[in-house]
């Protein structure tokens, strides 16, 4: 994952992040105090890294840090598809079954489009353009079955537009996610958001309408900002509606599961406020589809809380491994 000129991560398989924090950070802001039962009707797993990690701890007698990490087990967080291996098509099938029994609506990320990442924290994507539509169509074919929100392939519109991805594969990539956006929208209770980075990454908003048009974003829901960022709320909304402007009103949702501190300060090691597993921050707003805000769809959880950006600090696992100790910072700052 690219946040500004640093590369970074995401996901069940995958994160992104940030490295050292300086003296003071930004003025918070606020979280709201999820729900136990889920937020705004969105979908909560009953046996996400999280849950697990409370178990454990009361029963190693951490009842303080079980109950802070309840903020975050309790809460809706986005289901990541991040690769082609055999039971991937059963995997999404029960999460749309429980989704649907417990009449919540899951949120789902697929995240496999080649050359995903650019090679970086959360490398890889399909082989080549044929395995990614049939990887895609059989993913679709099952989640468009029931209510549902996909935020597609994070990243990828923006890494066309910074020229990570460019030439035949960048048109590649946007006829890819066109055709991916169509495939979910055959569901007439799914919604679809194209995701466009943050408002760190592409400050040329022109620039990313015109891709995320390339891309079909004109037959989506909307589009996405802040996947796995730390990018404030405001500053997500003042960017989003900048960017809203130029597609004719289009709605677009927010990744706030890390931005209740915003991005971390700037100092030797941290040169844009970003990059792998930044301490100090923090959960920002709870999931909800009543955000108060024009055009802005809902406040999601896409990034998990608690899934490392990368090894990219000495004690950082891999991108996408539960960390149970950062979980623990983000629900306590």
């Amino acid at each position: 994952m690219r946040n500004l000129p640093a590369l970074c991560c995401l996901a069940t398989v995958v994160a992104l992040g940030g490295c050292t924090s300086g003296p003071s950070d930004p003025a918070p802001t606020p979280p709201v105090q999820p729900s136990a039962t889920g937020s705004a009707g969105f979908y909560v797993e009953s046996n996400a890294p999280a849950v697990r990690q409370v178990e454990a701890w009361k029963a190693q007698g951490r009842d303080a840090d079980a109950e802070a990490l309840r903020r975050i087990a309790d809460s809706p967080n986005a289901v990541w598809f991040a690769d082609g291996k055999p039971g991937y098509q059963d995997r999404v099938r029960r999460l749309i079954t429980a989704a649907t029994a417990a009449g919540r609506t899951p949120v789902v990320v697929p995240y496999w489009v080649p050359e995903r990442d650019c090679g970086g924290h959360s490398g890889g994507g399909a082989p080549d353009a044929a395995t990614y539509r049939t990887w895609i169509g059989e993913l679709a074919a099952i989640v468009r079955t029931a209510p549902a929100i996909v935020v597609l392939e994070p990243d990828a519109v923006p890494h066309v537009i910074d020229a990570c991805v460019d030439g035949p594969a960048a048109r590649e990539r946007l006829t890819l996610l066109g055709e991916a956006i169509r495939a979910f929208k055959q569901g007439p209770a799914v919604k679809v958001y194209l995701d466009a980075g943050n408002p760190g990454w592409i400050k040329d908003v022109d620039r990313v309408a015109s891709t995320l048009l390339e891309a079909g974003v004109g037959d989506a829901d909307g589009f996405s900002l802040n996947v796995a960022n730390f990018e404030t709320t405001e500053d997500n909304v003042a960017y989003g509606t900048a960017v809203s402007d130029r597609l004719g009103g289009k709605p677009f949702v927010i990744d706030t599961s890390r931005n209740g501190n915003g991005p971390a300060p700037v100092d030797g090691r941290n040169s844009d406020g970003h990059w792998c597993n930044p301490p100090g921050r923090a959960l920002g707003p709870a999931p909800t589809a009543r955000t108060g805000t024009p055009r802005v769809d809902a406040f999601l959880w896409v990034k998990r809380p608690g899934e490392s950006d990368g090894a990219c600090l000495p004690d950082a696992p891999p991108a996408g491994q539960w960390w149970p100790e950062y979980a623990l910072g983000l629900a306590t700052n």
